[in-house]
């Protein structure tokens, strides 16, 4: 798309043409945890503009749009046409146009005596956000129209769940169309996810019946990475474990989303501003924000981002520790020779020591992405620290486990909710909300007064506690509540006795523990569909393949051969946990390839402000 819509030729040679890239909010989106501004400028992008902003025209320069068709989009697009802003305008939509508006465009492109300059129109279907191999969600922006509040309202009306559904599935089409593939859709009963899978099997059926304009035929299906085997959709819905979203969690990915502002792939920090104080009576000083892109080109976050803490902060400090040693060897090198600088002369004399420091020049710049990336990470990890340290989440971490494994608990949850010393009112309320969700049976009417007044002395927030009693009674799951599996954290003792004494990180008192694999509700339900095993949790799904020319509605697969690629949807928001759990069981799982996405995507802060507004009503 960037290259005009044409495949970039591989190994040439020549400057790539100069362009401009007019997007829309939804486009930087998608964009932006795709390709950084230097992998733009390399494609030719020398300037990256909003739609909607105030654009001067640049006449001599070609124009790549990326934008959704909507009506204020298409307006300012004709009114860019009659204002011969560029040399030639390539329209990109995100998702499919409808034939009243190309002619919009067409219009407006003959008005302006600019049919010739319009060089291409393309629907892309590229509406969902990217934000891992393996990984997507659908919008960001307007996302609380899809959000779990939305589609949980008690209020909401059939039409505006029919729009919900339908953007719900149109992102769901683009994301089939760009992977070339049709699934095999498996969905429980009676959920949101049925009404996604039931639309979504319909849409596509459509598109494979129409022959001439079908998606799924010749070049794209070639191009699709599961051309060998069709993959599995497993539509689930958020009901089945709302455990898990309030869940503490472990893994530095996870840790990263839930207490730190990360989004898109980007996490901004707040530095604190030093240590020298603020004269009396003078405004304190603002904290200067930093981002950071926690991306694909990260190798220490590829590596890392699913491990526990306390290895990412060993690692950390290994990292750092190699990369000393490096530096080192050329500072030592230029000194032994006597360099000051950059001498030329010097270093051609000798050498024998020529060989070695020619290395260590050339792999500079490595060492200084290296270097940088340390700094990151140690920026990023201290900032977790803070969190983990000040809010024993260490602490909530391994309770919460030992709640939703069943486990015995070695201390009553009546003192954790009590103690001034762990955690915020937040923290608190999330984990009597996961030990509500667990329990097999509710607390008896006396016991919950004695939580709710304790939770009310922490001062917490007890509307996500009334939706929860409410979904708790309808779910009919309250019969057979979610398992968790059996493993609990082992603790490895305390972190002073694994850390080295000149380390970066102060982490004195936090808990040591590594995580044992065990499957969350979302990771048992795919293993039992992709393995075609049977279990009663599974038994009863809904399965719709969109090639059979009738649909029939059963829940018996024809196929009973294993699957090897699977995506998993969670209609109602997902979270990093789940994400990792299901990249953890799939690692053990030879040639089998597992993509997780969402509708959207939420930190336990964010989902808790949607149960309390859902507790509200």
């Amino acid at each position: 798309m960037l290259n005009f819509n044409v495949p970039p030729v591989k190994n040439s040679t020549g400057e790539p043409v100069w362009k401009v890239l007019i997007y829309d909010r939804f486009g930087q989106d998608i964009i932006s945890p795709l390709l950084s501004v230097k992998e733009l400028r390399d494609m030719g992008i020398t300037l990256h503009l909003l739609l909607h902003s105030d654009r001067d025209a640049i006449p001599d320069v070609p124009a790549v749009y990326f934008v959704m068709p909507t009506e204020e989009n298409i307006d300012r697009m004709c009114q860019d046409l009659r204002n011969q802003l560029y040399e030639s305008y390539y329209l990109n939509f995100i998702s499919a146009i409808s034939r009243s508006k190309l002619e919009d465009i067409a219009n407006a492109a003959i008005g302006a005596n600019a049919v010739t300059q319009v060089a291409k129109v393309f629907d892309q279907y590229l509406n969902f956000i990217t934000l891992e191999d393996d990984m997507f969600v659908l919008c960001n922006q307007n996302k609380e129209l899809v959000s779990y509040r939305a589609i949980n309202r008690p209020d909401i009306t059939d039409t505006e769940m029919e729009t919900i559904m339908d953007t719900i599935v149109d992102s769901l089409f683009c994301f089939f169309v760009t992977l070339g593939a049709i699934p095999i859709i498996r969905c429980s009963r009676g959920t949101a996810a049925e009404m996604v899978a039931v639309k979504l099997d319909k849409k596509l059926r459509e598109n494979l019946r129409d022959a001439r304009n079908s998606l799924f035929t010749g070049d794209t299906l070639g191009a699709g990475q599961f051309s060998f085997q069709r993959p599995l959709l497993v539509l689930v819905d958020r009901n089945i474990d709302l455990a898990t979203p309030l869940h503490h969690t472990w893994t530095y990915q996870a840790l990263v989303h839930d207490v730190l502002d990360f989004h898109l792939n980007r996490v901004n920090l707040e530095e604190s501003a030093g240590a020298e104080s603020t004269p009396a009576g003078a405004r304190p000083k603002k904290k200067n924000k930093k981002s950071y892109d926690l991306s694909a080109s990260d190798k220490f976050w590829q590596k890392h981002k699913g491990s526990p803490f306390p290895e990412v902060a060993e690692s950390v400090q290994q990292e750092l520790e190699s990369y000393r040693a490096q530096e080192d060897e050329v500072k030592r090198l230029k000194s032994i020779m006597g360099i000051e600088g950059e001498d030329e002369g010097a270093i051609s004399m000798l050498s024998d020591n020529t060989a070695k420091l020619t290395s260590a020049v050339s792999s500079l710049p490595e060492l200084l992405e290296k270097k940088r990336l340390i700094d990151l990470h140690t920026n990023v990890a201290t900032a977790v620290l803070e969190h983990i340290k000040s809010r024993k989440l260490d602490v909530y971490f391994e309770y919460e486990e030992k709640i939703m494994s069943k486990s015995t608990l070695d201390k009553s949850l009546l003192d954790m909710i009590s103690d001034p010393d762990a955690g915020t009112p937040e923290d608190k309320m999330r984990l009597f909300l996961i030990y509500y969700i667990s329990s097999a049976q509710a607390p008896s009417e006396i016991d919950l007064e004695q939580y709710k007044k304790a939770l009310m002395d922490a001062g917490c927030n007890l509307a996500p506690l009334s939706y929860i009693k409410q979904w708790k009674a309808f779910t009919k799951m309250a019969s057979a509540p979610t398992s968790y599996g059996n493993a609990t954290p082992k603790p490895l003792g305390l972190f002073s006795r694994v850390m080295n004494t000149g380390s970066q990180f102060v982490m004195e008192g936090v808990k040591n523990l590594v995580l044992k694999q065990q499957n969350l509700p979302v990771t048992r339900i795919l293993d039992n569909l992709m393995e075609m095993k049977s279990n009663p949790e599974t038994d009863d799904y809904r399965y719709f393949d969109p090639k059979m020319l009738r649909g029939s509605d059963s829940s018996v697969p024809r196929n009973k051969n294993p699957f090897q690629e699977a995506i998993v949807f969670v209609v109602g928001g997902g979270n990093y946990i789940e994400y990792q759990n299901l990249i953890d069981y799939i690692k053990g799982k030879q040639g089998k390839h597992v993509l997780y996405g969402c509708s959207e995507i939420f930190n336990a802060t964010q989902f808790m402000k949607q149960l309390s507004q859902l507790g509200q009503k």
